[in-house]
C-alpha cells in the first residue's frame, strides 16, 4: 500500500497552509480560498477550510475545542503523588 495524500480540515487555513509551507519549504498551490495541496514526490497533503466539510458529508465532524493542557505524560513507576506532577 502507497500512502500518497492526507488532508488536514481546519479553522485557520492560511496560518496552517504557511506553517507547511515554512515546514517544507514547498509552495501550496491553492485551487480556491478554502483548498490547497503541498505535492510532493511521493505524497500529496491537502489543506481545507472547515467550510468544506458540507460538500463532502455534511454533518460529519465539528471543530475541536482548543487544547489547553499541552503536558506530556511522565514515564516515571511508582505510584502518583501531587508532589511528583
Amino acid at each position: 500500500m502507497d500512502f500518497v495524500s492526507i488532508r488536514i480540515i481546519t479553522g485557520e487555513i492560511t496560518r496552517l497552509v504557511e506553517f507547511y509551507e515554512k515546514a517544507t519549504g514547498i509552495t501550496a498551490d491553492w485551487s480556491t480560498e478554502d483548498f490547497a495541496e503541498l505535492k510532493t514526490p511521493s505524497a500529496t497533503l491537502a489543506i481545507g477550510s472547515t467550510r468544506t466539510v458540507p460538500l463532502f458529508a455534511p454533518g460529519s465532524s465539528h471543530p475541536a475545542e482548543p487544547q489547553r493542557d499541552h503536558r506530556v505524560p511522565s514515564r516515571r513507576r511508582g505510584p502518583r503523588t501531587p508532589e511528583s506532577d
